[in-house]
């Protein structure tokens, strides 16, 4: 690991123990930065602000693809749902506890919330633009991928609270329930 990556896991982990010991709203960047001995101005070159160390997502390209690369015979929703699936297959389980504190911060702050959405609107948008782009009704493409989204992200909020089960298990049980699985 690079000096530059080293610094960047340091930021994000000295502001995870400081987000759970005082809280998001009442942790400052200068605080976060003092922690992690660098200045502000370092903080800023690997986050641009201060919510964005809880909400890396390099996995945005990964489910384009992986939906792109679903048979087209198959409807919105399960070309949706089976993108996600192939591109969760082909990504290494994330460091469950690192994404499970994440999680828990945003989920247990309000001001988070609606980022966490707006997040989710990013990766929702290339999901039905990629379905769109492959033939699919525009109001089809969007409501699959919202409520594929929208699910994953009911997956990850319930994992988060677990304290056992892999994150792949509840993603997966998610998608299942959404292609009709549910028991």
């Amino acid at each position: 690991m690079n000096k530059r990556a080293r610094t960047r896991a340091r930021l994000s982990d000295v502001a995870l123990e400081l987000f759970e010991r005082h809280g998001f709203e009442q942790t400052t960047v200068a605080q976060i930065a003092a922690a992690a001995d660098v200045t502000e101005m370092t903080f800023f070159r690997h986050f641009p602000a201060k919510h964005q160390v809880l909400f890396e997502d390099p996995y945005d390209e990964f489910i384009a693809d992986a939906v792109a690369a679903q048979p087209g015979e198959l409807g919105p929703l399960r070309r949706a749902a089976g993108g996600l699936r192939e591109a969760w297959a082909r990504v290494p389980e994330p460091d469950g506890d690192t994404v499970r504190r994440r999680v828990r911060i945003v989920a247990g702050t309000p001001s988070l919330r609606g980022e966490m959405w707006r997040n989710n609107a990013a990766t929702e948008r290339l999901v039905s633009d990629q379905l769109i782009a492959d033939g699919a009704r525009p109001l089809r493409a969007r409501a699959a991928a919202a409520a594929v989204l929208a699910a994953v992200t009911a997956a990850l909020l319930e994992w988060s609270v677990s304290e056992d089960a892999p994150l792949g298990d509840a993603v997966l049980t998610a998608l299942d329930t959404l292609e009709g699985g549910d028991e």
